[in-house]
């Protein structure tokens, strides 16, 4: 199988090339868009339920509306999914509490920063696995009625709802081991975990047979999703952790594990053997500087952080000078650190790609990577979800079922979310 890395190689912009149709396929394509459009056209005008926020705040902002207008396709490579299920992460409580507003709000709206237009109302949710009903004159991989799953750029309308749009470049047929409940819980963290690995510290399945890999925080989505993907690779990966979340990790095949709870975390992981890459889910001054001590000096080791100061420098100080400081500030790190130590200091971003998920699902079907699913909601309790992953202490995804199809993990009476359970014990037994 093609590593990553090598494919990534055949980038344009930040898309990766997909093998062109036939044109039997292309043809078939339009005869079937042809006829799913004119029934779109009937109903365009027609609303649809979606969780919305109308202003920044905590969660008693959300609420739920059934006129929403539906989105429509506006550009020929964009495709109308309807969404069956949907998941949350730490980016969407940070989101609906304002994070990253001025600068998605320009990402959105060019002119926004000549004009006082409001951004809401907002729908939140990043991952999505669904169904596609509609596709744009230039969509050539996808056709109505495909199984599809996709990470939502934070600059788009979420997967809270019953429909959203997509370009084709964004998103990629599901996996057809997973339910849409499974798989919802995947592709935000894929793609974070895939952008932070492959683009910012190197690694791909060539070169990490003799890698040492740290990974703190790492009984969360990224984390979870990150140790399965390096294993998978061959590298050697020690995780920080709870000490009740040890079973999970070490599950998913985790070779040491220190339990962040009983005692100095520095301490105990300054007697193992330095590292080559560390992966820091947590951030902070203090996490920061022990970790960046943690590894290999002047041998190209790399500390990768996806807990960046960008986004907030820039609600907080405007978008010139946040960008500005947000710049400084990391040139700053990677010279010191790169003149004192010999190592790499890097941040790690979101970067939704539907051609990194293809290769993603072929893993997932392969039996290499499982999904870690901690709760499912209805979509009713949407606010309880996100008082869930608010307590943080995440052992896997909190997933919404949003379509309403049976799924073995959504078959719950209201109020009754699934637990650690059933897909963990899937997980603790995968590598055994």
């Amino acid at each position: 199988m093609a590593s990553l890395r090598a494919l990534s190689s055949t980038r344009v912009g930040t898309f990766f090339y997909r093998k062109a149709p036939s044109s039997t396929q292309v043809l078939a394509s339009c005869s079937i868009w042809c006829r799913r459009n004119l029934y779109g056209s009937l109903r365009r005008h027609n609303s649809m339920s979606a969780w919305v926020i109308d202003q920044y705040g905590t969660n008693e902002v959300l609420r739920v509306s059934d006129e929403i207008m539906m989105p429509t396709i506006n550009l020929a490579s964009e495709v109308l999914i309807k969404v069956e299920a949907a998941s949350l992460n730490p980016l969407d409580i940070s989101m609906r509490g304002g994070y990253g507003a001025t600068l998605l709000k320009l990402r959105r709206d060019p002119m926004s920063v000549m004009q006082n237009d409001t951004e809401f109302p907002l729908i939140l949710g990043r991952d999505v696995s669904g169904v596609v009903v509609e596709c744009g004159s230039q969509v050539t991989h996808f056709a109505p009625g495909d199984e599809v799953w996709a990470a939502v750029p934070p600059w788009k309308q979420g997967s809270l709802a019953e429909y959203l749009t997509l370009t084709e470049y964004e998103v990629s047929h599901k996996p057809k081991s997973l339910s849409h409940t499974e798989a919802a819980s995947v592709p935000y963290v894929a793609t974070t975990a895939l952008s932070a690995l492959v683009n910012a510290a190197g690694l791909c399945s060539d070169n990490c047979s003799d890698k040492r890999v740290l990974i703190t925080g790492g009984s969360g989505g990224v984390g979870t999703f990150s140790i399965q993907l390096l294993k998978a690779w061959g590298a050697h990966v020690t995780v920080t952790c709870a000490g009740n979340a040890e079973g999970l990790v070490r599950g998913l095949g985790a070779d040491e594990v220190v339990d962040y709870t009983a005692g100095d975390v520095a301490a105990q992981l300054e007697a193992t053997e330095k590292y080559d890459v560390v992966l820091d889910n947590v951030g902070g001054v203090d996490t920061e500087r022990w970790a960046l001590g943690l590894l290999r000096p002047w041998s190209g080791a790399k500390y990768v952080t996806l807990v960046s100061p960008l986004l907030h420098s820039t609600d907080a100080a405007g978008l010139v000078e946040g960008l500005g400081r947000s710049g400084c500030s990391l040139h700053s790190k990677a010279l010191q650190n790169l003149l004192s130590r010999g190592v790499f200091y890097r941040w790690g971003f979101y970067a939704p790609d539907g051609p990194a998920l293809d290769e993603v699902s072929a893993l997932v079907d392969a039996g290499k990577l499982l999904p870690v699913v901690q709760a499912c909601f209805p979509f009713s309790q949407v606010p309880q979800a996100f008082q869930r992953v608010e307590q943080g202490h995440a052992r896997g995804k909190t997933v919404i079922s949003v379509g309403g199809q049976r799924d073995p993990l959504s078959e719950q009476e209201e109020g009754c979310p699934v637990e650690d359970g059933g897909r963990h014990a899937r997980a603790q037994t995968a590598h055994s």
